[in-house]
């Protein structure tokens, strides 16, 4: 038997089936930077409508982890989405590098006391040494970036941004001093910004505490008694009974700091009289109360809490009274309904005694900022508030005002370094006012910082809102309106958080850290008159000596002979402060060619859920501060990852995956690709079962696009591209497949859902082409002529689905598209290009129509065939001949693909019978009892019987003609 294997148009390609992606990607990218592929991007871009997402700066500190990944690799792929679709799409990565985590660690390498300056070199230099190992990081996971000028908070100029960025909104009045109870660490020995907390199991005493009344005549006459019901007993706290306020506490160690008592204004009140004295309650919670107290009472007289305000009560054991606030923000769903006030100790405490006519100076404060009461404090002075707790208990139970006592596990707040328990502590700190108003309208005066011209063909016309009459809260809730979230719930949960939140802290007691950089009037406390224009002259020497400059600075350098009079501050900003404003000191200071043009200077912020309370946050207060509304047009929010019980990642549990494990053993390809494929709103679930099935899904595309590589070999688009008019019928209802995936792709690329798009990257590649056209193409490519339109207007078809393909994945599975592309691209990379323009196709409805429904009677088709294979009555399904019985509109379509209907149904031979009553329809496919051609292998009645039968006698006569005469003709598939 001759072999006519040489006869066939064999598919060669040096796409390989393995992707061999651990070893390869290194490569991949030491060419990307050494032909400067980002560069080559902006160049080719540059014109373009710009896009930007501006990169929220990781904390340099540690090798990346997964989250990391999960972070900079959507970013990729949107910037990447985005250069494809058409725009200038920059991405400059940037590092968060001042705070307290790296001075901590620069205390754990080095030792404490340390001298300040040397703090900061030793902070500086560590954290340049972290960024560098985690650039490596983010470079091998194929994120495309200005790797060569990122932008760093440490950096000289980003430094005097940020105090250029701080004068703005100086200038704006809505900074001002203040003592406020604020996040406290003593081990960090300063103020904690709120995403600094995470709130842990502890173990505290709670306790219920008698306050004796002290004007027992007015809380008479509130209950409306005779002032002579209570004025009958005892009032001494040494004496017998008594009339008692109880509050309950998990604080004891606030209760010498007490200066008032709080009650709900619309609660209900009640006095009950027990065997201890007249006890002052909550209505709702007298009986929960009285079984705690292990007494019996009864209820005597019952009040409003609002009845209540201003009588005074005094403290357990301290020499002085404080009066009855009524308060909103007491509840009943624990204690007594009444709540101590430590002003000093808690939000709602400080705010409810300033409203009620106290003053600063009215407040108590004995904790230190190490946790120790002053020295002078009576009973207490010279303890950690830790170690007065059981004290407290003790000169409680002394004086005779402790009804109850027991330990209770809650959730508390602990700071997330040093995951010690933190409280509020009142501390003279600079803060934004949320509810102040501006000084002066905020507007943009030409959108940039002073002493810096903006970019050249920069947008000149922003200007925002005047916000006369507006607070900073109405400006960020109208800015949170104005901006498009996704998911959309991100938008209600940012509104809460801003919509409650206290004044921002903007000032830490720390060495490393952009300073506060103020003059204080030593009598008066008042910011120097020139502030403003002493702020840019020290921001001019920072933007050459770096933060360094202002510690080292004199006052006589700038203040001359009224330096005396004035106090140079030490204060450091909060370091959510430093990205918080790189609206301002990197798209308008560091890097103003990544900045939009397009109404903010960012079209999109993305980070994780947390960063609502974060970079988010801070970013939108200090946007609509300086510039009436927030920096971006929208914010994306991803989900953190668990493993695949929805546990999270620990070394305990031992169940975390690091990038560099992935990459090295399957490829960062696959991390992309599961990524991609994962809905990142909620949480990521991953574990290595998990990737072991994104490995089979990548194998498949792999396949898929190998064959579509295999299969155009030898095709050379200038040249052999055929029109879609050219092309069968088949080809184009493939075409038409391949407009319905580009379409979805590009809409869900825009909506960022990419999700969707890898489950139609999959759905077309294994179900469209692989279980549908490839196979039922194979016939045609590999035994028609060579050159013959058949075949090439095949190959055309292929030609653009792979053109279309490689651009649509090459966001997310980057490395693959690009090694497609060395293959048959026109350009260095397929980045410098855009979405593939597939050729019009008026008739793709009818077609997308007309093939859908043949594509169901394939399936049956195929069923039956399949069938028959089981039962050992036939080998492949070339084996079989189908006859089709159909009526009506089935029958006409059938009959409209002649004898090409074969091809389509996979088999050697299709008889059609047409039959009155779709009732009578029927498939019935049998064994060929013909001979099988030796080479396209289908089993026909002129296998031996055609021209050159004599010669080639196990051919068919189509396989003769395709060898040796005109070809067959073929119309439909």
């Amino acid at each position: 038997m001759a072999d006519y294997r040489k006869t066939l148009n064999m598919p060669d390609t040096p796409f390989p089936m393995r992707g061999d992606l651990a070893k390869r990607e290194p490569g991949w990218i030491q060419s990307w930077q050494t032909q400067k592929l980002y560069s080559k991007i902006r160049e080719v871009a540059k014109g373009r409508p710009r896009f930007v997402l501006h990169d929220g700066p990781p904390y340099a500190n540690g090798d990346i982890h997964l989250g990391h990944a999960v972070n900079k690799l959507l970013k990729d792929i949107i910037v990447r989405s985005k250069t494809l679709a058409g725009f200038d799409a920059p991405y400059v990565p940037g590092w968060d590098c001042h705070g307290l985590p790296i001075e901590h660690k620069i205390e754990v390498l080095h030792g404490k006391n340390l001298p300040a300056d040397k703090v900061r070199e030793l902070c500086r230099a560590f954290a340049a040494e972290q960024v560098e190992i985690q650039k490596k990081g983010f470079i091998r996971l194929g994120v495309l970036g200005d790797w060569d000028n990122p932008y760093l908070t440490m950096n000289f100029a980003n430094e005097a941004g940020e105090i250029r960025a701080l004068a703005e909104i100086v200038k704006q009045g809505w900074v001002f001093k203040g003592l406020k109870p604020v996040n406290w660490c003593f081990d960090c020995g300063s103020a904690l910004a709120e995403a600094e907390v995470e709130y842990l199991d502890k173990q505290s005493p709670a306790i219920d505490v008698g306050f004796v009344c002290a004007e027992p005549e007015k809380l008479a006459a509130a209950f409306g008694l005779a002032a002579s019901t209570l004025t009958a007993l005892p009032v001494s706290p040494k004496d017998g009974l008594k009339t008692f306020a109880v509050i309950w506490t998990t604080t004891p160690w606030t209760i010498p700091s007490n200066q008032a008592l709080n009650v709900h204004p619309a609660l209900e009140y009640a006095l009950v009289e027990t065997s201890r004295g007249v006890l002052l309650l909550a209505r709702e919670l007298v009986e929960s109360c009285l079984t705690r107290y292990a007494l019996e009472g009864q209820v005597i007289a019952t009040a409003q809490g609002a009845a209540l305000a201003g009588i005074r009560f005094r403290h357990p054991f301290y020499e002085r009274t404080g009066p009855v606030i009524p308060a909103e923000y007491v509840g009943v769903d624990a204690g007594t309904g009444i709540v101590h006030a430590a002003p000093a100790y808690g939000v709602e405490d400080f705010v409810s005694c300033m409203s009620h006519g106290f003053t600063f100076d009215d407040i108590l404060n004995p904790v230190q900022g190490n946790g120790v009461y002053a020295a002078d404090l009576p009973f207490f002075g010279g303890l950690h508030i830790w170690k007065a707790n059981p004290k407290i208990v003790e000169k409680l139970t002394e004086v005779g005002t402790l009804f109850a006592h027991e330990k209770i596990n809650h959730s508390y707040m602990h700071c997330w370094r040093h995951r010690t328990p933190i409280i509020y502590r009142a501390a003279p700190q600079w803060f934004v006012g949320m509810d102040r108003v501006a000084e002066h309208p905020v507007h943009i005066s030409d959108g940039h910082p002073p002493n810096r011209l903006p970019a050249e063909g920069g947008d000149q016309s922003r200007q925002a809102a005047p916000a006369t009459g507006l607070t900073l809260r109405d400006l960020a809730l109208k800015g949170i309106d104005e901006t498009a979230f996704y998911p959309a719930w991100g938008q209600a949960r940012l509104r809460a958080m801003i919509a409650n939140r206290p004044d921002w802290c903007i000032s830490r007691q720390r060495n490393w850290g952009v300073p506060i950089p103020f003059f204080i009037h030593k009598a008066t406390g008042e910011l120097h008159p020139r502030t403003a224009e002493l702020m840019e002259k020290v921001a001019q020497r920072v933007e050459k000596e770096g933060i360094e400059a202002w510690f080292k600075l004199a006052a006589t350098e700038l203040l001359g002979e009224e330096a005396e009079q004035y106090q140079k501050i030490s204060d450091t900003l909060d370091v959510w402060f430093d990205s918080g404003t790189t609206h301002w000191h990197v798209l308008r200071g560091s890097h103003p060619d990544a900045a939009s043009n397009t109404g903010r200077w960012a079209d999109l912020y993305l980070e994780g859920s947390d960063q609502h309370r974060g970079w988010f946050h801070s970013s939108l207060l200090t946007g609509c501060a300086i510039d009436g509304k927030p920096p971006y047009q929208s914010l994306l929010t991803h989900g953190f990852t668990v493993d695949a019980q929805g546990r999270k990642m620990s070394k305990s549990l031992g169940n975390g995956i690091e990038p560099q494990e992935v990459g090295d053993r399957l490829g960062v390809e696959i991390l992309r690709l599961w990524l991609a494929a994962t809905d990142y709103s909620g949480e990521l679930s991953i574990s290595k079962e998990i990737l072991d099935r994104v490995v089979e899904v990548y194998r498949r595309l792999r396949n898929t696009l190998r064959f579509l590589l295999a299969n155009t070999a030898d095709f050379d688009a200038t040249k052999d591209l055929l029109p879609p008019q050219d092309w069968l019928e088949i080809d184009r209802y493939a075409l038409a497949l391949t407009h319905q995936l580009h379409d979805h792709c590009t809409a869900s690329y825009a909506r960022f859902e990419f999700h969707t798009i890898v489950q139609a990257l999959q759905n077309f590649c294994a179900e469209d082409m692989g279980a549908f056209y490839l196979d039922i193409l194979k016939d045609r490519l590999y035994t028609t002529a060579a050159n013959s339109p058949a075949r090439r207007a095949a190959q055309s078809a292929l030609w653009h689905i792979l053109q279309s393909i490689t651009r649509l994945m090459a966001p997310i599975l980057a490395f693959t598209a690009e090694e497609i592309w060395q293959i048959t691209g026109d350009s260095e990379s397929v980045m410098l290009t855009t979405w593939h323009a597939l050729p019009d196709l008026s008739e793709k409805s009818a077609l997308m129509a007309r093939w859908q429904q043949l594509r169901s009677v394939k399936s049956e088709v195929s069923g039956t065939l399949e069938a028959l294979r089981a039962a050992g009555k036939i080998g492949s399904s070339l084996q079989a001949e189908v006859a089709l019985r159909a009526s009506g509109a089935q029958y006409d379509l059938l009959a409209s693909f002649g004898d090409d209907l074969r091809f389509i149904m996979m088999c050697s031979k299709t008889t059609l019978v047409q039959v009155s009553d779709s009732a009578d329809a029927a498939i019935i496919a049998t064994p060929s009892a013909n001979a099988k051609c030796a080479r396209c292998w289908h089993w026909r009645a002129d296998v031996g019987h055609h021209a050159h039968a004599t010669e080639h006698p196990e051919l068919c006569g189509r396989c003769a003609a395709n060898l040796f005469g005109a070809g067959e003709a073929r119309h439909f598939a």
